[in-house]
């Protein structure tokens, strides 16, 4: 019931482009990485420049963001879809030339990178506040986080039928996508409109700094395991003598993922944000203690499979609090610097757990998977205790905020 409420809110074409729209994204890094080895020959510099990229996709996130919140969505959405195809232009042209271009055209498409999850968010709260259906927001974040997931699973799997073809034609179908799937999105679904603000507001709102901090934390936290496990799978595929495999075994993960995404939408609301948060931290723990244990035990691939679906809903409860704690006028900037925790925390995640993995092997990555998941948890043990009786996290103060996060903890205030 859930999902046919957010497919008559939405309407029906606004899945399959808003999917296709992400995989631009998804593809971005692999793309990069086989097109600049191919011109050079060397995997060292095509990883330092894939590098580059994503750090500047963490640093052009936010600004996206922040012009996206002053000047509309739409407006800045479309004009990032058309510089990323730019860059991307740069990008085929200086793969024949010398390598600082194409470190520097590298960097620039992840400059210029389109921010489509973090704003199709903001669009889902607008929308369902709209229609009146608040209900509905924590069911869109829930098929958000499993589009993410599904698209991670897609868009390496198209770059490495197209690698197959040529090293340009993923970077070459990557620029059709732009054209023919992010620039309409952005067109047709970005939201339109700048925040005005209300009678009782003065001035534009101040983002809550600690509690964002700690999402931002939280993210990076997740980027790093997924960067541990992504070391480990390849590693993995090494050992047996099959490369291609560790593409699968990461896929296997993602798949978990986006199904313990969808289920997520039919969690009770007495089930609060918070209790969402701390709970789904000591899950993903479990899952990688399980991933690091079984791998050793039983088979990694096992391990894979059972790890993957405690990832989903701890993004999704990251996700959700940062919707709820972002007033309306800074939610764009607030979810890109939320996103930028997430390649920020994969590339520190690869570097450590490559150093791990060249003394330890597989085990030595999935350590620093488990670690890194025991930190988050500490995280959030801490952020909770700190909050308890305080309420400096949900601001339930922000008058133009939608009130389907304030039930529950007003229930569990109460309750106390």
């Amino acid at each position: 019931m859930s999902y046919r409420s957010l497919l008559r809110v939405a309407g029906a074409g606004f899945f399959p482009l808003g999917f296709s729209a992400r995989l631009p994204y998804a593809a971005s890094a692999l793309s990069t990485l086989i097109l600049l080895q191919a011109s050079t020959g060397s995997y060292a510099f095509a990883g330092l420049a894939s590098a580059a990229q994503s750090i500047a996709i963490a640093i052009g996130g936010p600004l996206v963001g922040a012009l996206a919140d002053r000047y509309g969505h739409r407006s800045v959405g479309v004009a990032a879809a058309l510089a990323n195809f730019a860059a991307w232009a740069a990008l085929l042209v200086a793969s024949h030339g010398t390598r600082e271009g194409m470190f520097a055209a590298a960097t620039l498409v992840g400059l210029t990178q389109p921010q489509v999850g973090p704003l199709v968010r903001v669009h889902w709260s607008h929308l369902v506040r709209s229609h009146d259906e608040h209900h509905l927001l924590p069911v869109a974040l829930s098929y958000e986080a499993s589009a993410d997931e599904l698209s991670f699973v897609a868009g390496p799997a198209l770059v490495g039928l197209l690698a197959a073809l040529s090293p340009l034609a993923p970077a070459v179908v990557i620029m059709f996508l732009i054209v023919g799937s992010t620039l309409p999105f952005a067109l047709l679904y970005a939201h339109r409109t700048t925040h005005r603000p209300s009678s009782g507001e003065h001035g534009k709102p101040h983002l809550p700094r600690r509690p964002l901090a700690v999402m931002f934390l939280a993210m990076v936290a997740m980027g790093a395991a997924f960067g541990a496990v992504q070391t480990a799978v390849t590693v993995y595929a090494g050992t047996i003598d099959k490369p291609g495999a560790s593409g699968l075994l990461y896929a296997e993960f993602g798949i978990g993922s986006a199904l313990a995404g969808l289920a997520c939408a039919w969690l009770p609301q007495r089930f609060s944000l918070r209790a969402r948060y701390v709970s789904f931290t000591a899950a993903l723990f479990v899952g990688m203690l399980i991933l690091f244990i079984g791998a050793q035990l039983v088979s990694l691939p096992v391990a894979v499979a059972l790890a993957g679906f405690t990832v989903a809903p701890y993004m999704i409860s990251i996700y959700a609090l940062t919707e709820r704690l972002a007033p309306a006028a800074r939610a764009a900037i607030a979810m890109t610097i939320l996103c930028a925790g997430g390649p920020l925390g994969t590339a520190a995640g690869q570097a450590v757990s490559g150093g791990f993995a060249e003394t330890h092997g597989v085990e030595g990555a999935l350590l620093t998977a488990l670690v890194v998941a025991a930190g988050a948890l500490l995280l959030a043990l801490w952020a909770f205790l700190v909050d308890r009786g305080r309420n400096i996290w949900i601001i339930d103060r922000v008058p133009d905020k939608d009130q389907v996060f304030r039930e529950p903890l007003e229930q569990s205030q109460n309750a106390r």
